[in-house]
């Protein structure tokens, strides 16, 4: 059969592929073994010798592409192994030539983690980027579970824009160019891929408005010399005035990119020659903390002494920086031929927080903020100040800063965000209430679901509605959101809401007529002993006169005699703790089968063993004996991994120095709750509260509590007192 014209390389095509193919190897060699690199060019033979077509849909050839990304990850990122042996056999893989599984054997789980990343994000990378750009940014981040994903289609993006300079596909071009503003410049930025960034915004202004691209190119390249003599001209004098007042320092000189140029073309209403800043000059000084301030005002009173400056275009956040703090001394003055000039002065610690604090550029510029500021900064700090290797670090950061989100779409294409763990149901009241409230179910990814199904990144859900639907008291078990809880409570049933209010007030009438104060937690442990699930319905069901509130205070009553007789201790424990008063009194603990004396010791940070406790020791490097509980969360490793340094640890029958205890008590959040928890613990003789903290969402009061007590029996007794409190649901130890 006759092969077409795209389904072989060109004789260009094949001498570019030969020229990458030299660069490639040149970098993955000295990182490979010979048996590696033998393995490599192996697999990406069967790429080479398939039969499928060179180019793809678009004409592109592929291999060049896969090579071109590799070279220019190497050069403008990072030339980790991993990550080229990822892009190179991509092809190979998403060919279906070899599988994740193989890649895996082969290359191993870092190498075919990347891969399924890459297949993961690819799914979405061209998908109505323009419907809600931070949206869609999160969804990319949510979807790669490493940031070197996301940095490999940054620089995908802009190898393909590199590449279709005058496709005949014009409609097409214009989509990349729009997704590679909107999405990967934006990341890019973020990333501090400063280069890269601006690279891609410059071939998106030129693919989307080229007339207006080829204008700005055409009188900067009409101007270059001019203009870099004038550059020069303007910084010379000044550097010399800056040395005599003996101001170490760097300065530097620029043209702004085009797309920058167009943007202040625009917003500023004037042509080329009116922009105030097309110079950028940045004067940055070496300066000890002490005289920062005032050296870089000295360094702007000598360039006021050459040039006049430009009152209304001063910009002072030395003095008072900005509330992200930003750093710098802006002026505007008038230099040679009567051109305006900016010029900044900073120190080099200003420049670093300009450059990679909280006031990064595109911060300052009022770029606007997400969840992904802070890690975002991260990410860049790592890429810019690791001394080699950086995507060696990359590997063990945690990528989804949207953790608690997901994102999904609706048929039209329309993306949302919603919480972590939102189903259906969610989803609907997130549209609009009257859909929730008519939501029977949904087809997902053309599958139907039900309610409680659980929305996945990248989802496209349709839900489905009928007329006769209404809320139901079980939906509020399926919907995660505060907006859908409280719209179906809003839409219930209000004949069993008065119900239940008249049930539960006859069944609080006929308590106290017995003088019995009722625990809520107990309470609720015998409505659920009753088969009910919701509260709503038992009180109802009471309202109804279906149950017998008398009958209900006798179970209630019962239900406490185990609650007040676990407080008593019996003869069999009495007698061993005699048993341990017969023991040495010399020190707390018991180290050691012959009772070691003389061992320092130390209580285990990480479960805080009181007086008590079934505990052993572990001899640390320094000859400490630690301490710690049996049922401690790292003892298990501890055995296994060091048996030979686990000692026998008793306590003796002295109970010894005051400890620390964590205890977390969940209830209701009423007025008074905390007062009354802290009395309990300052009336309880040999207890104190160190710490507390306290948080309260949705009704619901949770605290941590440390706890000083001498031994487990007294902290015993503490937790049942506080389990007294009128509206505590739970008190465990943690």
């Amino acid at each position: 059969m006759e092969e077409r014209e795209s389904d072989i390389l060109t004789l260009g095509e094949l001498r570019e592929l030969s020229s990458l193919a030299g660069q490639i190897g040149a970098t993955l060699r000295p990182q490979l073994s010979e048996g590696e690199a033998a393995e490599l060019e192996a697999d990406l033979r069967l790429a080479f010798d398939s039969p499928a077509p060179a180019h793809d849909s678009k004409g592109l050839p592929t291999a060049v592409m896969t090579l071109r990304t590799a070279c220019v990850f190497a050069d403008m990122v990072d030339p980790d192994h991993n990550i080229l042996i990822a892009i190179l056999l991509h092809p190979v893989v998403k060919a279906g030539m070899m599988s994740i599984d193989d890649v895996r054997s082969k290359w191993g789980d870092d190498i075919a983690s990347l891969h399924r990343g890459l297949e993961e994000v690819a799914k979405f990378s061209a998908r109505n980027s323009a419907t809600n750009q931070e949206n869609f940014r999160g969804l990319i981040i949510s979807l790669a579970h490493d940031i070197r994903v996301i940095i490999i289609m940054i620089v995908r993006s802009l190898v393909l824009m590199r590449s279709i300079n005058l496709h005949p596909d014009d409609a097409w071009v214009r989509n990349v160019a729009f997704e590679a503003n909107c999405l990967y410049a934006q990341l890019a930025h973020r990333l501090g891929l400063y280069k890269i960034k601006g690279e891609l915004e410059d071939l998106s202004l030129k693919y989307t408005n080229r007339e207006i691209y080829t204008q700005i190119a055409h009188k900067l390249n009409a101007t270059k010399r001019s203009r870099d003599a004038y550059i020069k001209a303007f910084i010379d004098p000044v550097k010399r005035e800056l040395e005599n007042a003996g101001l170490k320092f760097d300065i530097k000189g620029r043209t702004k990119s085009i797309s920058s140029i167009w943007n202040k073309m625009r917003k500023q209403k004037v042509d080329l020659p009116g922009i105030y800043d097309l110079f950028a000059i940045r004067v940055i000084l070496d300066s000890e903390p002490a005289r920062e301030k005032s050296d870089c005002w000295l360094a702007y009173s000598i360039l006021a002494d050459m040039y006049t400056a430009n009152p209304a275009r001063m910009r002072d956040w030395i003095s008072i920086p900005k509330s992200n703090g930003y750093e710098s001394l802006h002026a505007t003055v008038m230099g040679p031929e009567n051109k305006w000039v900016e010029v900044q002065f900073r120190t080099r610690r200003m420049d670093l927080v300009a450059e990679k604090g909280l006031a990064a550029h595109w911060r300052y510029k009022g770029g606007k903020a997400d969840g992904t500021d802070q890690w975002m900064n991260n990410i860049r700090d790592i890429l810019e100040s690791a001394d080699a290797g950086p995507m060696q670090m990359m590997r063990s950061i945690q990528m989804d800063p949207f953790g608690k989100e997901v994102f999904a779409f609706t048929p039209k294409g329309d993306l949302f965000r919603l919480s972590g763990g939102a189903t259906v149901l969610d989803f609907a009241f997130h549209i609009h209430s009257n859909v929730g409230s008519r939501c029977t179910g949904a087809i997902v990814n053309g599958q139907h679901k039900r309610l409680n199904y659980k929305i996945q990144n990248g989802d496209t859900v349709e839900i489905l509605t009928s007329a006769n639907q209404v809320p139901r008291q079980e939906w509020l078990n399926i919907v995660t959101s505060s907006k859908a809880r409280n719209k179906i409570k809003q839409s219930l049933n209000e004949e069993k809401q008065r119900l239940a209010d008249i049930g539960k007030e006859a069944l609080l009438r006929r308590a106290k007529n017995r003088k019995m104060e009722l625990d809520e937690a107990i309470v609720m442990k015998l409505i659920k002993k009753a088969g009910y699930k919701f509260a709503l319905e038992f009180y109802a069901d009471m309202g109804q006169d279906k149950i017998d509130p008398g009958r209900f205070l006798n179970m209630y009553a019962e239900a406490l005699v185990p609650e007040r007789e676990a407080g008593h201790v019996s003869a069999e424990e009495f007698e061993i703790r005699r048993a341990d008063d017969e023991r040495p009194q010399s020190d707390v603990l018991v180290i050691g089968e012959k009772s070691i004396n003389g061992l320092s010791y130390k209580f285990a940070r990480c479960c805080n063993p009181i007086y008590g406790d079934d505990v052993f020791g572990f001899i640390s490097s320094d000859g400490t004996v630690k301490i710690h509980k049996n049922s401690c969360p790292n003892a298990r490793n501890i055995k296994e991994r060091y048996p030979y340094r686990v000692i026998r640890a008793d306590w003796s029958g002295k109970t010894g120095t005051v400890l620390p205890a964590t205890l977390r008590v969940v209830g209701n959040d009423d007025i008074g709750i905390v007062t009354n928890i802290t009395s309990i613990i300052s009336h309880e003789p040999g207890a104190t509260l160190r710490n507390i903290s306290i948080d309260s969402h949705d009704g619901i009061f949770q605290g941590y509590l440390v706890v000083g007590v001498s031994d487990s029996r007294q902290l015993t007794v503490l937790v049942k007192k506080i389990k007294t409190v009128k509206g505590v649901k739970d008190v465990v130890r943690v």
